[in-house]
Protein backbone atom coordinates (compact mmCIF):
# COMPACT_ATOMS: atom_id res chain seq x y z
CA UNK A 1 0.00 0.00 0.00
CA UNK A 2 1.43 3.41 -0.84
CA UNK A 3 2.49 5.38 1.83
CA UNK A 4 -0.07 8.89 2.72
CA UNK A 5 2.01 12.36 1.56
CA UNK A 6 2.05 15.44 3.86
CA UNK A 7 3.27 18.66 2.75
CA UNK A 8 4.28 20.62 5.77
CA UNK A 9 5.47 24.57 5.56
CA UNK A 10 8.06 25.94 7.93
CA UNK A 11 9.54 22.71 8.23
CA UNK A 12 12.83 23.38 9.52
CA UNK A 13 11.98 24.90 12.64
CA UNK A 14 9.94 24.47 15.91
CA UNK A 15 6.19 23.40 15.26
CA UNK A 16 6.97 22.09 12.16
CA UNK A 17 10.06 20.59 12.42
CA UNK A 18 8.24 18.56 15.05
CA UNK A 19 5.25 17.71 13.25
CA UNK A 20 7.64 16.09 10.13
CA UNK A 21 8.55 13.87 13.08
CA UNK A 22 5.32 12.70 13.80
CA UNK A 23 4.12 12.24 10.40
CA UNK A 24 7.46 10.18 9.51
CA UNK A 25 6.48 8.11 12.70
CA UNK A 26 3.43 7.66 11.56
CA UNK A 27 4.81 6.16 8.28
CA UNK A 28 3.92 8.79 5.90
CA UNK A 29 5.92 10.10 3.34
CA UNK A 30 6.46 14.37 2.87
CA UNK A 31 7.50 17.39 1.46
CA UNK A 32 8.90 19.69 3.50
CA UNK A 33 9.26 23.37 2.26
CA UNK A 34 11.11 26.41 4.32
CA UNK A 35 14.05 28.46 3.45
CA UNK A 36 16.46 27.60 5.65
CA UNK A 37 18.11 24.47 2.74
CA UNK A 38 20.39 23.28 4.39
CA UNK A 39 18.25 22.67 7.29
CA UNK A 40 15.97 21.02 5.36
CA UNK A 41 17.93 18.56 3.91
CA UNK A 42 19.48 17.56 7.28
CA UNK A 43 16.46 16.91 8.43
CA UNK A 44 15.13 14.40 5.48
CA UNK A 45 18.51 12.99 5.94
CA UNK A 46 17.90 11.94 9.54
CA UNK A 47 14.22 11.45 9.00
CA UNK A 48 14.71 8.91 5.58
CA UNK A 49 17.57 7.06 7.74
CA UNK A 50 15.64 6.83 11.06
CA UNK A 51 11.78 6.13 9.69
CA UNK A 52 12.04 4.60 6.21
CA UNK A 53 10.18 7.26 4.25
CA UNK A 54 10.54 9.59 1.41
CA UNK A 55 11.41 13.29 1.77
CA UNK A 56 11.88 15.82 -1.06
CA UNK A 57 12.60 19.43 0.35
CA UNK A 58 11.17 22.65 -1.59
CA UNK A 59 13.68 25.26 -0.45
CA UNK A 60 10.74 28.26 -0.29
CA UNK A 61 10.30 31.39 0.74
CA UNK A 62 6.25 31.61 1.17
CA UNK A 63 6.60 35.51 1.80
CA UNK A 64 7.04 36.43 -1.65
CA UNK A 65 3.96 36.99 -4.26
CA UNK A 66 3.45 33.67 -6.01
CA UNK A 67 5.30 31.51 -3.67
CA UNK A 68 2.39 29.59 -2.82
CA UNK A 69 1.45 28.56 -6.55
CA UNK A 70 5.14 28.10 -7.37
CA UNK A 71 5.10 25.47 -4.46
CA UNK A 72 2.16 24.09 -5.44
CA UNK A 73 3.01 23.54 -9.35
CA UNK A 74 7.05 22.27 -8.31
CA UNK A 75 4.68 19.31 -6.47
CA UNK A 76 2.81 18.68 -9.45
CA UNK A 77 5.50 18.48 -11.28
CA UNK A 78 7.17 15.79 -9.57
CA UNK A 79 4.04 13.92 -9.78
CA UNK A 80 3.58 13.58 -6.27
CA UNK A 81 -0.47 13.33 -4.97
CA UNK A 82 -0.84 15.17 -1.53
CA UNK A 83 -3.40 14.01 1.45
CA UNK A 84 -2.60 16.23 4.00
CA UNK A 85 -1.38 19.78 4.25
CA UNK A 86 0.25 22.26 7.02
CA UNK A 87 0.42 25.22 6.65
CA UNK A 88 2.97 26.16 9.33
CA UNK A 89 4.76 29.01 8.37
CA UNK A 90 4.57 32.31 9.84
CA UNK A 91 6.33 35.01 11.92
CA UNK A 92 5.42 38.03 13.98
CA UNK A 93 6.48 41.15 15.07
CA UNK A 94 6.95 42.86 18.73
CA UNK A 95 6.68 47.04 18.74
CA UNK A 96 4.53 49.38 18.23
CA UNK A 97 2.70 49.78 14.61
CA UNK A 98 4.09 52.68 13.10
CA UNK A 99 7.31 51.93 14.19
CA UNK A 100 7.71 48.82 12.36
CA UNK A 101 8.49 48.86 8.55
CA UNK A 102 5.76 48.40 5.86
CA UNK A 103 8.23 46.08 3.93
CA UNK A 104 8.19 43.82 7.04
CA UNK A 105 4.24 43.84 7.93
CA UNK A 106 3.78 42.95 3.99
CA UNK A 107 6.20 40.33 4.17
CA UNK A 108 4.13 38.69 7.37
CA UNK A 109 0.48 39.68 5.46
CA UNK A 110 1.49 37.58 2.55
CA UNK A 111 2.95 34.66 4.70
CA UNK A 112 1.01 34.31 7.68
CA UNK A 113 -2.17 34.91 5.20
CA UNK A 114 -1.51 35.23 1.45
CA UNK A 115 0.70 31.95 1.07
CA UNK A 116 -1.90 30.38 3.86
CA UNK A 117 -5.04 30.97 1.82
CA UNK A 118 -3.78 30.21 -1.48
CA UNK A 119 -2.00 26.85 -0.31
CA UNK A 120 -5.58 25.79 0.70
CA UNK A 121 -7.78 26.58 -1.76
CA UNK A 122 -5.34 25.08 -4.39
CA UNK A 123 -5.42 21.74 -2.03
CA UNK A 124 -9.46 22.06 -1.57
CA UNK A 125 -9.68 22.55 -5.09
CA UNK A 126 -7.61 19.70 -6.16
CA UNK A 127 -9.15 17.71 -3.57
CA UNK A 128 -12.86 17.91 -4.20
CA UNK A 129 -13.86 14.68 -6.08
CA UNK A 130 -11.57 12.93 -4.16
CA UNK A 131 -14.18 12.59 -0.58
CA UNK A 132 -10.67 12.82 1.22
CA UNK A 133 -7.72 15.61 2.55
CA UNK A 134 -7.28 17.18 6.01
CA UNK A 135 -5.52 20.01 6.31
CA UNK A 136 -3.62 22.10 9.35
CA UNK A 137 -3.36 25.42 9.82
CA UNK A 138 -1.17 27.29 12.65
CA UNK A 139 -3.30 30.05 14.05
CA UNK A 140 -2.44 31.12 17.76
CA UNK A 141 -4.21 32.18 21.01
CA UNK A 142 -3.59 35.21 19.82
CA UNK A 143 -6.70 35.00 17.24
CA UNK A 144 -9.02 35.55 19.82
CA UNK A 145 -8.24 39.22 20.74
CA UNK A 146 -6.36 42.73 19.59
CA UNK A 147 -2.87 42.75 19.96
CA UNK A 148 -1.42 46.07 20.47
CA UNK A 149 2.21 45.64 20.14
CA UNK A 150 1.81 42.81 17.90
CA UNK A 151 -1.24 44.32 16.03
CA UNK A 152 -0.81 42.94 12.20
CA UNK A 153 0.70 39.44 13.82
CA UNK A 154 -2.76 39.14 15.95
CA UNK A 155 -4.78 40.10 13.00
CA UNK A 156 -3.36 37.50 10.39
CA UNK A 157 -3.94 34.68 13.45
CA UNK A 158 -7.73 36.17 13.44
CA UNK A 159 -7.44 36.07 10.10
CA UNK A 160 -6.50 32.09 9.63
CA UNK A 161 -8.86 31.27 12.46
CA UNK A 162 -12.02 32.34 11.02
CA UNK A 163 -10.86 31.21 7.60
CA UNK A 164 -10.46 28.12 8.84
CA UNK A 165 -13.79 27.17 10.49
CA UNK A 166 -15.70 28.79 7.21
CA UNK A 167 -13.71 27.10 5.23
CA UNK A 168 -14.13 23.43 6.61
CA UNK A 169 -17.73 24.23 7.21
CA UNK A 170 -18.50 24.47 3.72
CA UNK A 171 -16.02 21.21 2.94
CA UNK A 172 -17.12 18.57 5.42
CA UNK A 173 -19.49 17.47 2.84
CA UNK A 174 -16.68 16.59 0.28
CA UNK A 175 -15.00 14.81 3.01
CA UNK A 176 -12.68 17.31 3.37
CA UNK A 177 -11.54 19.18 6.81
CA UNK A 178 -9.75 22.02 8.34
CA UNK A 179 -8.35 22.17 11.73
CA UNK A 180 -7.28 25.79 12.67
CA UNK A 181 -4.48 24.54 15.75
CA UNK A 182 -4.09 27.47 18.30
CA UNK A 183 -1.10 27.33 20.61
CA UNK A 184 0.17 29.79 23.48
CA UNK A 185 3.68 31.11 24.03
CA UNK A 186 6.03 28.20 22.81
CA UNK A 187 9.39 27.17 23.09
CA UNK A 188 10.89 27.72 19.68
CA UNK A 189 12.45 30.21 17.44
CA UNK A 190 9.45 32.25 17.05
CA UNK A 191 9.75 33.98 20.62
CA UNK A 192 13.49 35.71 19.52
CA UNK A 193 12.66 36.61 16.30
CA UNK A 194 9.39 38.59 16.56
CA UNK A 195 11.01 39.69 19.87
CA UNK A 196 8.20 38.88 21.89
CA UNK A 197 10.35 37.64 24.53
CA UNK A 198 10.29 41.21 25.69
CA UNK A 199 6.92 41.45 26.15
CA UNK A 200 4.83 40.53 30.25
CA UNK A 201 3.00 37.98 28.35
CA UNK A 202 5.62 35.77 27.52
CA UNK A 203 7.59 36.48 31.04
CA UNK A 204 4.40 35.56 33.31
CA UNK A 205 3.13 32.21 31.48
CA UNK A 206 4.45 28.77 30.99
CA UNK A 207 6.04 28.39 27.81
CA UNK A 208 4.88 24.76 25.95
CA UNK A 209 7.33 22.35 24.50
CA UNK A 210 7.10 22.31 20.70
CA UNK A 211 5.98 18.62 20.51
CA UNK A 212 3.49 18.86 22.74
CA UNK A 213 1.98 21.60 20.55
CA UNK A 214 2.41 19.54 17.63
CA UNK A 215 1.15 16.28 18.87
CA UNK A 216 -2.46 18.20 19.64
CA UNK A 217 -2.53 19.65 16.37
CA UNK A 218 -1.88 16.07 14.53
CA UNK A 219 -4.10 14.00 16.66
CA UNK A 220 -6.87 17.40 16.27
CA UNK A 221 -6.12 17.36 12.46
CA UNK A 222 -6.52 13.62 12.01
CA UNK A 223 -9.63 13.59 14.52
CA UNK A 224 -11.20 16.23 12.02
CA UNK A 225 -11.23 19.00 14.85
CA UNK A 226 -12.55 22.27 13.78
CA UNK A 227 -10.73 24.04 16.33
CA UNK A 228 -8.09 23.38 19.02
CA UNK A 229 -6.38 25.23 22.28
CA UNK A 230 -3.81 24.05 23.40
CA UNK A 231 -2.77 24.04 27.40
CA UNK A 232 -5.71 24.21 29.88
CA UNK A 233 -5.26 27.72 30.72
CA UNK A 234 -4.93 29.02 27.20
CA UNK A 235 -8.60 28.04 26.84
CA UNK A 236 -10.13 30.58 29.14
CA UNK A 237 -9.15 33.31 28.21
CA UNK A 238 -10.99 33.19 24.45
CA UNK A 239 -14.06 31.94 26.95
CA UNK A 240 -14.00 34.70 28.79
CA UNK A 241 -13.20 37.54 25.80
CA UNK A 242 -17.13 36.51 24.75
CA UNK A 243 -18.36 38.64 27.80
CA UNK A 244 -16.45 41.41 27.93
CA UNK A 245 -16.78 44.91 26.20
CA UNK A 246 -14.47 45.19 23.19
CA UNK A 247 -12.79 48.15 24.39
CA UNK A 248 -12.08 46.20 28.04
CA UNK A 249 -10.36 43.04 26.14
CA UNK A 250 -8.32 45.76 24.17
CA UNK A 251 -6.76 47.28 27.16
CA UNK A 252 -6.47 44.20 28.97
CA UNK A 253 -4.88 42.92 26.12
CA UNK A 254 -2.92 45.45 25.65
CA UNK A 255 -1.81 45.13 29.66
CA UNK A 256 -0.30 41.82 28.93
CA UNK A 257 1.81 42.70 25.61
CA UNK A 258 3.71 45.78 27.85
CA UNK A 259 7.57 45.59 28.11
Amino acid sequence: MTNKTALITGASKGIGRELAFIFAEKGCDLLLAARSEQELVRLKELLEEQYGVTVHTFNSDLSLPDSAQQLYDAIKNEGIDVDYLVNNAGFGDYGAFADTSWERYGNMIQLNIVSLTRLTHLFVTDWQGRKAGRILNISSTAAFQPGPMMAVYFATKSFVLSLSEAVDNEMRAAGITITALCPGPTATHFGDESKMNASQLVKNVQIADARSVAMLGYRSMMKGRPVVIHGAMNKVAPFVVRFLPRRWVTRLSAQVMKR
